[in-house]
């Protein structure tokens, strides 16, 4: 899926204010990642190719699917993938700004499973953080052996689009 980093690149840079931080009447704003995780599906929707052979779906259950009896069932936010196929590109798990460090690995854990079951890609999207200070957090939550196997991607602001991060 050629078009799939230009997608992720052009949606998140297309989420606006009110999705990255969601407005509370009588309090500060706050970042609520199922807000962001649904405006940015409708935004990588709307750049989806139409000829394009996968489907971008949000929180598919894989309880009862025969992948997945006997270690529990993840929920990624998106899989970009051929339901009912073998067919599988991409597993996203987004986290909101400032994650705890057993939330990171719990989210790279689900991340590698779906890389173990063969698909391409596996993103790590963090908003609302900054880059540098995300790479070191992540790199000392998780085991350093895993840090090859999946994508870091931060969107800091909104309206700026999502940057990879390299580890060096």
């Amino acid at each position: 899926m050629d078009k799939f980093t230009d997608i992720l690149v052009q949606a998140t840079a297309n989420v606006d204010q009110e999705y990255f931080l969601l407005n509370v009447h009588g309090a500060d704003p706050v970042y609520r990642e199922r807000v962001y995780c649904y405006e940015l599906y409708h935004q990588m929707r709307c750049l989806w190719p139409p000829d394009c052979p996968y489907y971008l779906n949000g929180e598919v259950d894989k309880q009862r699917h025969p992948y997945f009896e006997e270690n529990g069932s993840p929920k990624p936010d998106f899989l970009v993938h051929v339901p009912g196929a073998d067919a599988n590109y991409a597993v996203i798990e987004v986290k909101a700004r400032d994650p705890a460090a057993a939330d990171m690995r719990k989210d790279v854990q689900t991340l590698l499973r779906f890389r173990e079951l063969g698909y391409e890609r596996a993103v790590y999207l963090m908003y609302g953080n900054d880059p540098a200070e995300m790479q070191e957090r992540v790199a000392a939550a998780v085991e350093a052996a895993t840090l090859g196997a999946f994508e870091l991607w931060i969107h800091p602001l909104p309206g700026e689009p999502a940057v990879p991060i390299e580890f060096g």
